[in-house]
């Protein structure tokens, strides 16, 4: 059996599953916050929970926000700010008895769609988390691409390409940054821009629906937030060239962006590259993006996943 668990920002969620992918077991927990001793006994209680649900033991993988140093094992750029320093990967292994495997969550992401999702078959798939933050993983082949310093997709924290008027320095990160991409590209930047423009703090999925409505306000910061993310990942596609982009979060549950977004890539600008250039550095844009075929259930399916061979 594999265990996968999604440390989130609210919500922590385990699931077991069999060799071929079928869920066994699943369940999920508020996120213990600030509280280290307490987020450790968490896990062990989620574990716990399948094991006894399910008569089975099993491997299991975490996907969290933030990565372990490869040198030191400690948790770094995690804005669960009380895992940084620690060495996360050691105290749940020595509390649950066995290896324990952890990965950002955007690489359990990419895993989980590479496998059998939305990117199955193909050899280079990105995923991007457009949620409370914004974070991007790599899977090569079906497995994690962590990186020599095992930061390989963290897109979050460089900044926003190509910068408009207005947009820089751009807003203060809680990495201390300004204009970091998940100031911009998540679900919380996406309200952010709203609530700057208009002085009204409205969820993002109400500022949609204004936006199907016609609303002139909505629309432009929808409009822009399009803008902003195809600049992204035009960056990540004359890097990377990925077969597929797989979007997961909140905000990849809104269609209309895989309509909007790659015609932006594919459209001429005049982006400060000169008249009748386009964003990717190429003479057209073919790349795929896609909705995560598993919606919320693909990082924890990932993170499962991170011990499958």
């Amino acid at each position: 059996m594999y265990i996968g668990i999604d440390w989130g920002g609210t919500k922590m969620e385990v699931i077991g599953l069999d060799d071929l992918g079928v869920e066994l077991c699943r369940h999920r927990i508020p996120t213990p916050r600030e509280d280290y001793d307490a987020s450790i006994r968490a896990v062990v209680d989620l574990v716990g929970h399948v094991e006894t649900a399910t008569g089975e033991t099993g491997s299991v993988g975490i996907g969290l926000p933030g990565s372990p140093n490869p040198l030191t094992g400690l948790i770094r750029n995690s804005n669960a700010f009380w895992l940084n320093g620690k060495p996360l990967g050691r105290d749940l292994e020595a509390a649950l008895g066995r290896p324990v495997r952890l990965a950002n969550d955007g690489n359990c992401l990419a895993v989980s769609e590479a496998v059998d999702g939305a990117g199955a078959g193909l050899d280079v798939v990105v995923g991007i988390i457009l949620g409370t933050g914004h974070g991007g993983g790599i899977a090569i082949r079906g497995k994690s691409h962590a990186g020599f310093q095992g930061l390989a997709g963290e897109i979050g924290h460089y900044s926003l390409p190509w910068p408009r008027e207005g947009e820089y320095p751009g807003p203060q990160c809680w990495c201390g940054r300004h204009g970091c991409l998940e100031m911009f590209c998540s679900g919380t930047g996406f309200e952010l821009d709203y609530k700057t423009t208009t002085g009204v703090a409205r969820k993002a999925s109400q500022v949609i629906e204004l936006k199907r409505t016609g609303d002139a306000t909505a629309t432009a910061v929808y409009g822009r937030y399009v803008d902003r993310l195809a600049r992204s990942l035009a960056l990540i596609i004359d890097l990377v060239d990925p077969d597929v982009f797989v979007l997961g979060g909140g905000m990849s549950n809104v269609g209309e962006l895989y309509d909007d977004v790659p015609k932006l890539l594919s459209a001429r600008t005049n982006l400060w590259q000169g008249e009748g250039s386009r964003l990717v550095f190429s003479d057209s844009v073919a790349t795929p993006i896609r909705k995560a075929r598993h919606g919320d259930s693909s990082g924890v399916r990932g993170a499962a996943f991170l011990w499958k061979e």
